[in-house]
């Protein structure tokens, strides 16, 4: 029997029942940092590091090689916290000016030396762009990314018709993103005042496997890039290519080289390598499943808030592969047949499987606003749908589909 004192004017089994209650959830969170250790478990606060010290190798590998059902799961609830569950954006990724780089990526059949069958072609007229651009809107695609063929920008006749052709792709509405190799400082600005929303530049792999696929330019001076394009004001695309030789270890040096990044870059392409003939990687296997799944995975937890796009290499994925791949926190693919020069699947194979699936298009206004919701999301936080982030058994339960109005099923 409990004795009939009072505590604080409380029936003593009454006090410590509601104190046990309160309690629950911090021990939720304890026994949780003790069995998983404390980089597996991410305070809301926390999720986006604020010092580049946040993300050790040492935690990063400890979250790949969870079991795999338990990195799928904490994918996801980083996944559930900080994105649309079942959003995926869809962009087109168009060549505006196409071979004859003087880089020595390995992987790449647009350099020049490399014999593969890409031929060179100059740089496209802005009418022509533009109606490419209006193609892809209405095919479904809301981010319109266009890639040249450069090392560097130079500034003259050529840099003023890409300025001229993103202040048009802009008008009609569409996400602006350019992907044309290593810029200054003053053109980064430029590119911002004319519309380009995103700059695309790639890290590709780790600083120490870097020198084994590219010569012609540093590590360093595309973080210099990065930096440049985050003072103008524009947003981070960087990522990566799988499937070139290097190890895990080389893959996950990359994502933390983006997730110590202050902040984050807001998009990561991980790209599965297509070997081209004429290449020096023209004999590689393509990467294996589950260690793409993996990173996939690894660079959702690492980066809650970010775009994982899941890019080259889809057109030699199964659907299987492709659905583990969005269960592992992918949210975004391009459309189109091409990928700048390599095949990609049709949009009509990609809408129908995003219908199979249950996954619906979600434009980037949308994105932005679910991930400035969520910046100071708490545990005990509800969307706007109502629906509490965590259920009693601590698992994140809440997913969001449009209809006369937003529904919520608690799953």
């Amino acid at each position: 029997m409990w004795p009939k004192t009072t505590v604080f004017g409380q029936n003593t089994r009454t006090f410590f029942l509601t104190l046990l209650l309160y309690l629950t959830p911090f021990l939720v969170v304890y026994y949780r940092k003790r069995s998983f250790g404390e980089h597996l478990f991410f305070e809301p606060s926390a999720a986006i590091p604020l010092t580049p010290e946040m993300y050790t190798l040492s935690q990063a590998r400890a979250i790949y090689d969870l079991p795999v059902t338990t990195l799928l799961l904490r994918a996801q609830e980083a996944h559930h916290r900080h994105q649309d569950p079942a959003g995926i954006q869809l962009g087109t990724l168009k060549s505006i000016k196409t071979g004859a780089c003087p880089e020595d990526c390995a992987y790449c059949p647009q350099s020049t030396h490399n014999k593969t069958f890409v031929e060179a072609e100059a740089l496209m007229e802005t009418d022509s762009i533009l109606a490419d651009a209006r193609k892809a809107r209405e095919t479904g695609a809301s981010r319109f990314c266009m890639g040249a063929a450069w090392r560097c920008v130079r500034d003259g006749r050529q840099f003023d018709s890409v300025l001229a052709t993103v202040h048009g792709v802009k008008a009609l509405g569409l996400e602006v993103c350019c992907t044309l190799g290593m810029l200054t400082d003053t053109q980064a600005r430029r590119l911002k005042e004319a519309g380009c929303d995103i700059y695309n530049h790639n890290l590709d792999t780790s600083r120490e496997f870097y020198s084994k696929i590219i010569t012609t330019r540093t590590y360093d001076d595309r973080l210099t890039t990065l930096q440049n394009v985050r003072s103008a004001g524009m947003e981070i695309c960087s990522g990566g290519i799988l499937g070139m030789g290097e190890s895990v270890e080389d893959r996950l040096k990359m994502l933390l080289e983006l997730a110590n990044l202050t902040p984050q870059p807001e998009s990561v392409p991980i790209n599965a390598l297509i070997a081209v003939k004429g290449t020096p990687l023209e004999d590689r296997g393509f990467v294996d499943s589950i260690e793409f799944v993996r990173i996939i995975a690894t660079a959702r937890i690492l980066m809650p808030r970010a775009m994982v796009r899941l890019s080259a290499g889809r057109a030699q994925m199964s659907l299987e592969l492709q659905t583990l791949c969005f269960a592992a926190g992918a949210n975004s693919i391009f459309l189109g047949e091409k990928l700048l020069t390599t095949g990609n699947n049709s949009a009509e194979q990609d809408l129908a499987m995003l219908g199979e699936l249950g996954l619906h298009p979600v434009s980037p206004a949308e994105a932005r606003s679910f991930h400035s919701a969520t910046a100071i999301a708490h545990d005990n936080a509800h969307d706007d749908c109502g629906m509490p982030y965590f259920t009693e058994s601590g698992t994140w339960a809440r997913a969001c589909k449009e209809g006369t109005e937003k529904e919520c099923l608690a799953v």
